[in-house]
């Protein structure tokens, strides 16, 4: 028996379930981060505080629409970010519907400047003082897709 059949006898929960489970939890951890003021959204505020106290980086999402695949510069900052994310054992998830994430988290600043929302951070300035439930099953859900070798894997936002 090599270490690939034994592998593949891991129990895996049904995929349909746990997507669903996932996105579910992740509606729950983005609004209650953004209740708390732990949510920070920007390719670049994202650089900029994993730069600065990557200590703090809770969990990372980043969003891309169809049209952004084509995006060079966007998909270099992407691929930096998750190997900053892989470097410093942040969780880290795709979503591929903006206008859902939008509808979550706010389309624009209280300024009314539209929000980059192609990659938001959830932050926990002190371990010990949150311990959310969603932030627990998204963690969970990423070391299992981690475990079958999907590093950066997709999650679809309920409806």
């Amino acid at each position: 028996m090599t270490l690939e059949d034994t592998h593949g006898q891991e129990p895996m929960p049904e995929t349909s379930d746990r997507m669903q489970s996932a996105g579910k939890a992740l509606h729950e951890l983005l609004v209650s981060s953004q209740r708390r003021g732990c949510l920070t959204a920007g390719v670049y505020e994202s650089a900029k505080l994993m730069n600065v106290d990557p200590d703090t980086v809770a969990f990372c999402l980043l969003a891309a629409d169809e049209e952004d695949e084509g995006d060079i510069a966007l998909q270099i900052h992407f691929t930096l970010i998750q190997a900053f994310c892989c470097e410093n054992d942040i969780d880290i998830v795709r979503v591929s519907d903006i206008q859902k994430l939008a509808s979550i988290v706010g389309a624009s600043e209280e300024a009314g400047e539209p929000r980059d929302l192609h990659c938001i951070l959830i932050t926990n300035p002190n371990e010990d003082a949150w311990k959310d439930p969603a932030l627990e099953k998204l963690n969970l859900f990423c070391e299992e897709s981690r475990n079958v070798n999907d590093w950066v894997p997709n999650i679809t936002l309920p409806e």
